[in-house]
């Protein structure tokens, strides 16, 4: 586990630019079934970092972690992504502006080697002010691209760049085929695909065919894409004749980001009855995400476990389906899923679950043994605003440390058995079991810091932007490029 000792300013990347990534020494699933002769492929957003030291160094590729292909976004969608009206402008500028510092460069050198070999005289003067045209005009080119759109919002088919920028509403598309692609070539090999969808993220990128058919606004439109995705790429598995023997598991990574607005239009989902949205970690909004697995010939279709399980089980559950020990250098958080999806045993085996903000622990739930009843001890919640709100409205993304963070002492006790809202925080008064709770789970805190091993700080500062390791699809500045645009009316 992560060191919690660290004061960090952000929890994610927020740049291409940003020197940081995935530590090379982690284990991943994908790295522990290529060994096992499974062929692994990425296919969408990864977000884990790219570069170190240059543009090109790649440094934190998905292919240093494991898997074999990858097709998707680097980065992460922002709302300069998508929609970008002058993207095909800009394309052509860049080109014919590229063409044309390669003719003048062309003429500047043949002038200098003339001029050298005594070919021809030609005033040092007149070299040296095209020399500064060349360079003017590559400055003043780099400073038009001032947004993320041409920097972040890119798309690699392994480590070659194919859109920059990506063009937001095609790329689901070229995803889902490029999956598809990946079933077709591997169905007589075991494989691993990890499709990681840029829907149902802001700013919501939906092509035509799927505008305005949801009873939900641009979200729902979005949704209901995504739906599609999911089927074509199930036919698929169907049609290799895969069906029985693979294992579907589809999630999400956290619940609906409530800040994520356009006026009145709610863009980032809705969590229903569960207090919070994304990027809080302590409430049920941020956390409480339904998970639906398939595997015909292994598991009971139509069955619904309502028992507290993690995205950290994938790598346990992955490992144990293969016959593989678990890494014994670190603690693994994660369980083995399989025996709770066969029924073999009736509860998960995660008796407590650390819920984190960044590096720290927001909350604590405990399914305690033998009893229904679920139990969430909150000790630091996000400030709400403005007054009254149900989300961080002011600041887009609450926080997780800061004056924006309430500390509570005692914590606040909530029973979610009875109280899945987490409106009405418990006493003694009202709840004789209230003691028994904090203490329990104040000693499995205890014993769950004994894990905790410092490791270095992967973003003491992720709001840096160096040039120098920002992508480039070309000759820098001149990155601009669409590759994927002659296939464009096969993939839409």
């Amino acid at each position: 586990m992560a060191f919690q000792g660290i004061e960090r300013r952000c929890s994610v990347y927020t740049s291409l630019g940003f020197s940081g990534g995935l530590p090379r020494n982690e284990t991943t699933f994908a790295s522990i079934l290529k060994k096992e002769g499974y062929r692994t492929g990425l296919i969408g957003k990864w977000h884990q970092g790219l570069n170190c030291k240059s543009r090109s160094d790649h440094c934190h590729h998905p292919e240093m972690y494991g898997f074999d292909f990858y097709y998707g976004m680097p980065h992460t969608l922002s709302p300069p992504c998508w929609p970008d009206p002058s993207r095909d402008t800009e394309l052509s500028i860049n080109y014919k502006l590229w063409m044309c510092l390669q003719l003048v460069a062309i003429v500047v050198l043949t002038l200098v080697l003339g001029k050298l070999s005594g070919w021809f005289s030609v005033p040092w003067s007149l070299i040296i002010a095209m020399t500064l045209f060349i360079v003017l005009l590559s400055y003043a080119w780099f400073s038009s691209l001032t947004t993320d759109l041409y920097w972040d919002c890119l798309m690699m088919r392994g480590h070659e760049i194919t859109e920059q920028p990506m063009k937001a509403e095609r790329a689901g598309s070229i995803m889902v085929q490029e999956a598809v692609s990946f079933i077709e070539k591997n169905r007589l090999h075991p494989f691993l695909l990890f499709f990681s969808f840029l829907h149902v993220h802001v700013p919501l990128p939906t092509t035509d065919k799927f505008m305005g058919i949801s009873k939900h606004g641009l979200y729902g439109d979005n949704v209901e894409e995504m739906d599609f995705m999911v089927g074509t790429i199930l036919n698929a598995i169907d049609a290799n004749g895969l069906k029985n023997n693979t294992l579907v598991y589809f999630a999400s990574d956290h619940g609906g980001h409530l800040e994520a607005r356009r006026g009145h239009t709610q863009l980032g989902g809705w969590n229903g009855i569960y207090k919070g949205g994304k990027g809080m970690s302590g409430w049920e909004g941020g956390i409480r995400v339904p998970g639906i697995i398939r595997w015909p010939q292994m598991l009971q279709a139509g069955k619904v476990i309502d028992e507290p399980t993690s995205l950290m089980d994938v790598l346990p559950t992955l490992a144990s389906l293969v016959g593989v020990p678990l890494p014994s250098d670190r603690v693994i958080d994660g369980r083995d899923l399989m025996p709770l999806l066969q029924g073999k045993v009736q509860h998960s085996e995660h008796e407590f679950l650390f819920h984190y903000c960044g590096s720290y622990l927001h909350a604590i739930r405990w399914r305690e043994t033998g009893s229904a009843r679920v139990w969430k001890v909150h000790y630091m919640t996000p400030v709400f605003s403005p007054q009254g709100a149900i989300g961080c409205y002011d600041i887009l993304f609450c926080q997780c440390t800061g004056e924006n963070v309430t500390r509570h002492s005692p914590p606040l006790v909530f029973d979610l058995s009875r109280d899945p809202s987490e409106s009405t925080p418990l006493s003694p008064d009202t709840e004789p079991l209230y003691n028994l709770v904090i203490n329990s789970v104040e000693e499995a805190l205890a014993e769950h810091r004994q894990t905790l091993t410092p490791v270095p700080p992967q973003m003491p500062d992720c709001r840096l932007d160096n040039v120098w390791l920002r992508p480039c699809c070309g000759v820098f500045p001149f990155c601009l490029c669409d590759h994927e645009k002659k296939d464009a009316g096969l993939r839409n």
